[in-house]
């Protein structure tokens, strides 16, 4: 468990910097990420985007606080990284994103949702004889 709830604080910082990125400085962070800085109207909806992370990363928080982080929000959290790595896979695929925009983040969605995949499996009850 604790391993898992390690787990869950590394990502709840993750997704609460990229709220605070998306939030704060888009056109800044698409640079850095190796990406066309958005036009200005699309703030609004990045704007948007950042409450998510937000909002995942204060859950992820609550996760790590409760004695059994509920299994649900886990399996949400494996599958916002299994379309995340789909995403990375299909816009390198394309041509629309090199290797060095896709690495990093590609590379965390394994991680990330392999690891709480693996680390979140429910215990297997033992039946006693009554």
């Amino acid at each position: 468990m604790r391993r898992l709830k390690i787990l869950l604080w590394i990502i709840a910082i993750s997704q609460l910097v990229l709220g605070a990125l998306t939030l704060v400085a888009p056109a800044t962070f698409f640079g850095w990420m190796g990406l066309t800085p958005p036009p200005a109207d699309n703030n609004y909806m990045l704007g948007m985007l950042a409450a998510r992370f937000f909002a995942y990363g204060i859950g992820m928080i609550w996760l790590t606080r409760q004695q059994e982080p509920a299994l649900f929000w886990i399996r949400n959290m494996v599958f916002i990284q299994a379309i995340d790595f789909a995403v990375g896979a299909f816009y390198l695929a394309t041509g629309a994103i090199g290797p060095a925009t896709a690495a990093f983040p590609m590379f965390n969605a394994a991680i990330f949702g392999s690891l709480l995949w693996l680390w979140s499996r429910p215990r297997q009850r033992v039946a006693t004889a009554g």
